[in-house]
């Protein structure tokens, strides 16, 4: 599964903003069970159709779809040694005008193929669902494609190799914000050596976006009274959004 689907309900926006703080919380005996995988175009058919060397095709779920046809099943780094079951490239709307980018996969995600879908996934759908879009109206993905051996942070090599990709899918979905979840997706964006505690709080401009940093969602399980500092960066997210739709 490539995680990219052109369904036309993509391009349709929630109108319920209204949502309060406490939404993000998870709710009390919340199961920590995986969500079920979502609706994509399966590889062999769509992509056997496009020549990545050439193609010019503006259309940005096929230009995905190149890309994710380029990585292939990559040895570029020593993580395809190290007990990887797949690349996980991305998942969501390929117009999305919000994006989020993490850090890895991890263990559900590398069973599953898809970025964000453990516990800390759920929360992230929370978050999403607190200024109201839904997850399959924003795209999802991280800077590295594949799982670091126990969950480790991913080493400079691996990210120097496996960046360029998540480039090319931010180019490709052009979007309005990107959300920047954790430290290392942030340094890696923002090419910084702060924290995430010294980059929050503020929005950058990157690669045609507005870019805000805030806490990954698996440290708000480990600090949930950083929830706060979350929503009030979520709530310059929807003001951006916001007035984009004005503009």
């Amino acid at each position: 599964m490539t995680g990219i689907s052109r369904d036309p309900k993509w391009r349709r926006r929630s109108g319920d903003a209204s949502k309060t703080p406490e939404a993000i919380a998870p709710a009390s005996g919340e199961s920590s069970s995986t969500m079920p995988p979502e609706p994509g175009v399966g590889p062999a058919d769509v992509m056997a159709q496009i020549d990545v060397a050439t193609s010019g095709d503006t259309d940005p779920g096929k230009t995905l779809i190149a890309i994710r046809e380029d990585i292939g099943d990559c040895t570029r780094c020593k993580l395809h040694k190290q007990g990887r079951t797949q690349v996980v490239f991305g998942v969501g709307n390929p117009s999305a005008d919000l994006m989020f980018v993490g850090e890895a996969p991890g263990g559900d995600e590398d069973i599953q193929g898809i970025p964000f879908v453990g516990r800390a996934g759920q929360l992230l759908t929370k978050i999403i669902e607190a200024i109201g879009l839904r997850r399959d109206e924003v795209y999802i993905a991280n800077v590295i494609k594949c799982r670091p051996p126990g969950n480790r942070n991913p080493e400079p090599d691996e990210v120097e190799t496996c960046e360029p990709f998540l480039f090319r899918q931010i180019d490709a979905i052009a979007p309005k914000v990107i959300v920047a979840l954790g430290t290392f997706a942030a340094k890696a964006l923002l090419k910084t050596t702060d924290p995430i505690s010294r980059l929050r709080g503020r929005v950058y401009d990157y690669r045609g976006a507005k870019l805000i940093p805030t806490f990954h969602p698996a440290f708000l399980l480990r600090s949930p009274e950083r929830k706060r500092d979350v929503w009030d960066d979520m709530k310059k997210v929807r003001a951006l959004l916001q007035h984009s739709d004005d503009d």
